[in-house]
């Protein structure tokens, strides 16, 4: 299936290569940085790129990029799905998945890919069966494995590997038992000029962090669960009780994992937190534009927006830009023409305005066409689709654990069109 892969940094080096079932020139990245050179931006790289004699299947994660090579017909979801997997596997190992993270344990990343893939094929790629197989790196255990030679590969096979819930290990013990859940949606929204909304998506994830003694059995209701509509779970969750009932019912793997993602498209009426009032001109003739932008939080709960980043790319022809933000500070790269307009929180009782004007290019016509507006933006205690925890029960163990559910709302890809 995966005959190679190859780690592209930002600046286009190869980094890291693996090969499984034989040496495939480097030269065959050529095709993808043709690609990359066509793409406008980093993540607009096509996923799947042919060539005469492979496909280049890839993702971004991180500015890296991760390249599979493949030689005959494979599903690429498949592909681009085990890519994820080995992104999360080493964030999971390493804390973060850097270059750097990445050389400086060059030796355990080779010792996982070669037990994640068999002859290109996934073998072993869930979390709790790795680490009883390669220990993740510490301090102590690469001093010890400088000085007497060994390595972090286990003495024996992973206990939950032969068993019926491979995602969980066997003796599981912990003092504090606790779990805790992530609901975490990202709204992708495109706004037109007169503010009605063209598209408006909801892409959410419910991420767990579950520490819980022996073998427990996990149930996790919704108020409202018909909101969700096009669901992807962890292996753990018994996909039959949910077709039926509409509970999330499963044993649970040891640490951090992602139950579910899910989908809610614009059929559902998706309310959209932020609102953006904008006077942008340039007129003909003159050397000046006016630039006029507020913002407003709608539909939040009572709830703050928070780290709000603007950023806009202006016109060839904009020399600078005299802005003054009532809140925040701004800067205008005169090179790339980029605006980025750092807000911080939402004060509603005090909204938060840009305004000044913009000088062009001596002689220069009017610009074709008027900027569009990025925002970026957190919403604490808050899922904007409205998805709310009923109830998330227990059963197998006599002990009583610890439970907590956070929401956060994010802008995903967020354009407001002037």
């Amino acid at each position: 299936m995966i005959h190679s892969l190859f780690l592209i940094n930002a600046s286009g080096d190869i980094f890291l290569e693996k090969h499984w079932k034989s040496v495939v020139s480097r030269s065959v990245c050529d095709y993808f940085f043709e690609a990359q050179e066509r793409a406008t931006e980093p993540e607009n790289v096509p996923p799947v790129i042919p060539t005469p004699h492979h496909y280049l299947i890839n993702v971004l994660r991180h500015r890296i990029y991760f390249v599979a090579v493949i030689q005959s017909e494979v599903p690429p979801l498949f592909v681009i799905e085990f890519l994820h997997r080995v992104v999360d596997t080493f964030q999971d190992y390493f804390g973060v998945c850097t270059e750097a993270a990445i050389k400086d344990n060059v030796v355990v990343v080779y010792e996982l890919l070669e037990e994640m893939l068999d002859n290109g094929f996934p073998l072993a790629t869930e979390s709790n069966i790795l680490k009883e197989l390669i220990k993740p790196p510490t301090i102590l255990r690469t001093m010890v494995n400088t000085i007497t030679g060994s390595t972090n590969v286990g003495e024996q096979l992973p206990t939950g590997q032969l068993s019926v819930v491979p995602w969980r290990r066997t003796g599981v013990k912990y003092t504090n038992n606790e779990a805790y859940f992530d609901v975490v949606e990202e709204i992708d929204v495109i706004i037109d000029k007169s503010g009605s909304t063209i598209t408006a998506e909801i892409q959410g994830v419910i991420d767990a962090c579950v520490k819980l003694t022996g073998m427990p059995d996990l149930t996790l209701s919704f108020m409202n669960p018909r909101l969700l509509d096009d669901v992807s779970f962890h292996p753990c969750v018994r996909f039959k009780r949910w077709e039926a009932e509409r509970i999330l019912s499963f044993i649970p793997p040891d640490g951090n994992f992602r139950l579910l993602s899910y989908h809610v498209s614009s059929q559902n009426l998706v309310a959209i937190p932020v609102y953006v009032k904008h006077n942008i001109t340039f007129r003909e003739g003159s050397s000046q534009g006016r630039f006029d932008l507020t913002l407003g939080p709608k539909q939040t709960m009572g709830k703050a927006v928070e780290s709000v980043l603007v950023s806009s790319q202006l016109p060839r022809g904009v020399l600078n830009a005299n802005l003054n933000p009532s809140q925040g500070t701004y800067t205008f790269d005169p090179v790339t023409k980029l605006l980025s307009w750092d807000v911080g929180k939402i004060n509603p009782q005090k909204l938060p305005s840009l305004k000044g004007t913009m000088n062009l290019q001596a002689g220069a016509s009017k610009p074709d066409e008027n900027p569009t507006i990025n925002i970026q933006f957190k919403i604490q205690q808050m899922a904007i689709s409205g998805l709310k925890v009923n109830r998330l029960d227990m059963y197998g163990e006599k002990y009583k654990p610890f439970k907590g559910i956070k929401y956060m709302t994010k802008a995903g890809k967020f354009q407001v069109r002037t």
